[in-house]
C-alpha cells in the first residue's frame, strides 16, 4: 500500500489562448487610438519645443548677466536669426579669447525675431547717444552686424540692446522675451506690454 499522495495532471485538449480574429479585433482598436491621439500628440511637442527654446534663451539672458558682474567684463549675447543660432561672449574689444563662449543652434520648429530695437545704435550712432551705444557700436566683435543683447559689469542691460524678442513656432503661438522697465532682466511673456 503506496503511503505518498500521488497527483496526476489532465492537460485538456483545448487549451485557452487568443484566436487570430480577436487579435486582429485588438490591433485595430489600437490602431483608431494611435489616430485619433498622433496630432495632439505632435501639438503638445511642438509645443514643448517653443517652450524649451524661449527658456533656454531666458537662461543664457541670466548667464550673460551673472558672467558680466562676476568678471567685471561686458557680455553680449548676438542673435542671430538668418542662421538660426544665437550665443553668448565676453566684449571683443576687452577679451580678444572667450574659452567660456557659447553658441546655441534654434530648434527647426521655432523662429526667432528681434523687435524694439533702438533706432539710433542700428544707424551707427546719433547725436544724442550715450557714451556707453557708441562704444558699443564701434566694438570689433566676430558679430558685430548681428543684433546684441549687451550686458553690463553694473548688472544692467545696455540701451543697445533690443526691448523684446520674439519666438514663434509652425503652429503660429509665439512666446516673446520682453526687457523689463527697470533694463535689468528679461521674462517670457505671451503679449507684448501696453
Amino acid at each position: 500500500m503506496p503511503t505518498g499522495l500521488r497527483i496526476t495532471f489532465y492537460v485538456s485538449r483545448f487549451t485557452p489562448a487568443f484566436t487570430l480574429i480577436e487579435l486582429i479585433l485588438v490591433m485595430s482598436i489600437l490602431t483608431i487610438a494611435v489616430a485619433f491621439t498622433a496630432p495632439a500628440l505632435a501639438n503638445f511637442f511642438h509645443g514643448r519645443a517653443l517652450d524649451s527654446e524661449a527658456r533656454r534663451l531666458l537662461s543664457l539672458t541670466h548667464q550673460g548677466q551673472s558672467r558680466a558682474v562676476s568678471e567685471g567684463l561686458p557680455m553680449e549675447l548676438w542673435l542671430d536669426t538668418a542662421g538660426a543660432s544665437y550665443g553668448l561672449e565676453a566684449d571683443s574689444s576687452f577679451e580678444t579669447k572667450d574659452s567660456k563662449a557659447e553658441t546655441f543652434s534654434i530648434d527647426k520648429d521655432v523662429q526667432l525675431e528681434v523687435l524694439n530695437m533702438n533706432p539710433f545704435v542700428v544707424s551707427g550712432g546719433a547725436e544724442g547717444d550715450s557714451s556707453e551705444s557708441k562704444i558699443s557700436a564701434s566694438t570689433s566683435s566676430k558679430h558685430a552686424n548681428l543684433p546684441r543683447i549687451r550686458f553690463l559689469p553694473d548688472g544692467t542691460v545696455s540701451e543697445s540692446s533690443p526691448r523684446m524678442l520674439k519666438l514663434a513656432g509652425r503652429d503660429g503661438v509665439s512666446l516673446l522675451l520682453m526687457l523689463s522697465r527697470n533694463r535689468l532682466q528679461y521674462a517670457i511673456t505671451n503679449q507684448p506690454a501696453q
